[in-house]
């Protein structure tokens, strides 16, 4: 099971368990329509393209609605910490929330109770607690932004909202130093997919890969997108993909979909993740060198 956890830009949203599922641009979930905006439903959204693509079992959610107040981002900490064992997902994977680093510490003591350690991913806020707590290296992949890399490197900021100027205004050139420091300051993940203008993947601080073809400019500008390749790494994970490969084809397919769309700064971001499917079917097997046929089943040579 792929179980994702994370925080819906609503008040009045409580705490909802279960299969999520598209109609639509929709998500559904125990009966509950959420749009698929960026955040948490775009990643979702783009998870379940893959799933459905390879037949895979849905993806499990653990959402709840939070402005900022911090009662939904408490009931996801509480639910998982309480659960996470009986549930035992094979992919765990965390999103926005309110960070709360004693919640954090408290949930991978929980995980650590699981008969089977998940693979652990963290986006976003979910990133922040994580290191705030000094548990970064407990997770298994990060897929921080430029402006969150930086954030990681800083061994002081408690939010990227309070990196030091000079780790602020540092362009995307120096990626590979921000990574470098991160590591040695013990503030990552084992695997980082650093999003951008050029995509690094990274493992154990050595950068395995960078993408950058094909570049699509107006993808930076539509919301969301950062949150769909977080999507898509954590699906192919699931679906069996070593930890970098995974990450190298999500850069890639996400690329792929704003080539495909056309995309332009207009667009929304479910507009891209419409464009996975034929992505997958094109390129898929080239990028993975798996044969998939149309009915999902595949032939791993």
């Amino acid at each position: 099971m792929m179980l994702i956890a994370g925080t819906f830009p609503y008040r009045d949203l409580p705490l909802t368990v279960g299969a999520v599922s598209a109609e639509g641009e929709s998500l559904v979930v125990e009966g509950r329509r959420l749009p698929c905006i960026q955040g948490t439903g775009a990643m979702v959204m783009a998870a379940l393209a893959v799933t459905e693509y390879l037949k895979l079992d849905q993806p499990q959610v653990v959402i709840a609605g939070d402005i900022g107040e911090g009662k939904g981002s408490r009931a996801i900490y509480e639910y998982l910490i309480q659960n996470v064992k009986a549930v035992s997902p094979e992919v765990l994977v965390l999103h926005y929330w309110l960070p709360d680093m004693v919640q954090t510490r408290g949930l991978c003591e929980a995980v650590e109770k699981c008969a089977r350690r998940p693979v652990m991913v963290a986006d976003a806020a979910s990133m922040y607690s994580a290191k705030g707590a000094g548990l970064a290296s407990y997770f298994d992949i990060f897929t921080p932004d430029a402006t969150e890399m930086a954030f990681l490197a800083d061994p002081d900021a408690t939010h990227p909202a309070y990196i030091t100027r000079h780790l602020f205004d540092t362009d995307i050139t120096q990626t590979p130093n921000l990574v470098a420091t991160a590591y040695g300051n013990k503030s990552t993940a084992k695997l980082l997919l650093v999003k951008g203008a050029v995509d690094y993947v990274v493992r154990d601080g050595e950068i395995l890969e960078t993408v950058d073809e094909p570049d699509v400019p107006a993808l930076e500008a539509i919301g969301g997108t950062g949150d769909a390749i977080t999507g898509l790494v954590s699906a192919f994970v699931y679906a069996g993909l070593e930890l970098h490969e995974a990450a190298i084809i999500a850069a890639k397919a996400n690329r792929m979909a704003g080539k495909f769309a056309q995309a332009t700064p207009a667009m929304k971001v479910g507009q891209i993740i419409d464009q996975f499917p034929a992505v997958f079917k094109e390129y898929l097997c080239q990028w993975r060198g798996v044969r998939y046929t149309e009915g999902g089943n595949d032939d791993r040579g």
